[in-house]
């Protein structure tokens, strides 16, 4: 194992040199990932010229590029890391689908788990960006493509059974509900039912946070905007409205832990008795592109907890990964080895 330099705090109860060491260890974690997959397409062209039919860029398509996204993204970046990884969804059978299994496959992950179902959509959310040669392509449409139907209840039966199967052999589990339908409520209670006590279970659900409240959930990872709309309010970076919000879902779920990201606010992180505590962004507050940070985020949270970090010590691994992530362009990952570049970064900048 690597040697750190000596601790250097980053609040009152964590140290830089113990988070390195938690990310040592993520590589002896396996993380049982449940949730919706998505595919995110990136189309880049180059302006040709204003179509003479509608005021509208005509452009010259030049390459398109397909990434997990969603919980997709969430387990690549949990393979980045370093853990072993048991995905469990269910995808198309079509270009998509085929697209997101052979990445998995092609990065050593055991795919048995990845359902292909004959006649459904694999979420796919298609990015057009433009631009000139030499400068950087802009976004300028985002198609997405939806799922007619919900899965059957013979997909979701499949789905039940792969999961228990694989949670014995899980250090952690971790959710994430985009509101596609492989994620829910219900499954997420028979399958901690189980587990008991024994092993974290993340949550990062796009719509309905609430509906998980007493599932077995022991931490849940939204952004500020998320836990706005469960409680109907603005909170506008007020941090008095945000603590309310905080105490109180913490509360009506049950929770260990909630923590709640806030863009160039960086985290924060509820903890029972009534203990809050703010983390700052890490590094530049003046993001490059925000798509998929949360994954990251849930990512890099549950495998600290996996490796019996407390949930101050994870909160600080998950915003130094989020920091690291939003300065890439497009749906990214974090790497085990940069993340532990950038913590040791700061301990010689502590100690410097």
């Amino acid at each position: 194992m690597k040697r750190f330099p000596a601790k250097k705090a980053v609040s009152p109860s964590a140290d830089l040199r113990d988070l390195a060491e938690c990310v040592e260890k993520f590589s002896g974690k396996t993380i049982v990932l449940l949730g919706d997959f998505v595919a995110d397409e990136f189309r880049y062209g180059e302006i040709s010229r204003v179509s003479r039919e509608a005021p509208v860029l005509i452009l010259r398509h030049r390459e398109t590029h397909l990434v997990p996204g969603g919980g997709a993204n969430a387990a690549n970046n949990l393979v980045s890391l370093g853990a072993r990884v048991l995905p469990i969804t269910a995808v198309g059978d079509d270009a998509a689908g085929d697209a997101l299994v052979h990445h998995f496959r092609q990065k050593g992950v055991n795919t048995s788990g990845l359902l292909c179902v004959k006649g459904w959509t694999t979420p796919t959310k298609s990015r057009f960006l433009a631009g000139w040669a030499h400068t950087v392509a802009q976004q300028v449409l985002r198609v997405d493509y939806e799922p007619h139907a919900p899965l059957s209840e013979a997909i979701r039966q499949k789905i039940q059974r792969k999961l228990s199967a694989s949670l014995p052999r899980a250090d952690a589990l971790a959710i994430s509900d985009y509101g596609i339908g492989v994620a829910s409520p219900e499954l997420v209670r028979e399958a901690t039912a189980r587990l008991g006590n024994s092993v974290p279970v993340t949550l990062d659900a796009r719509y309905r946070l609430h509906s998980y409240a007493e599932s077995g959930i022991t931490s849940a990872t939204p952004n500020e905007a998320e836990l706005e709309a469960e409680h109907h309010t603005a909170m506008a970076s007020n941090v008095e409205a945000l603590a309310r919000a905080g105490r109180s879902t913490l509360s009506s779920m049950k929770l260990k832990a909630l923590l709640v990201t806030r863009g160039r606010h960086g985290v924060a992180l509820f903890e029972s008795g009534h203990r809050h505590t703010l983390i700052p962004v890490h590094g530049s507050d003046q993001a490059v592109d925000v798509t998929g940070a949360g994954d990251t985020v849930l990512a890099a949270y549950t495998l600290a907890l996996a490796c019996a970090a407390s949930p101050l010590e994870a909160a600080h691994i998950a915003n130094i990964a989020g920091g690291l992530v939003v300065m890439k362009r497009g749906t990214a990952t974090v790497s085990r080895q940069e993340l532990l570049d950038a913590i040791c970064s700061e301990i010689s900048g502590t100690a410097s």
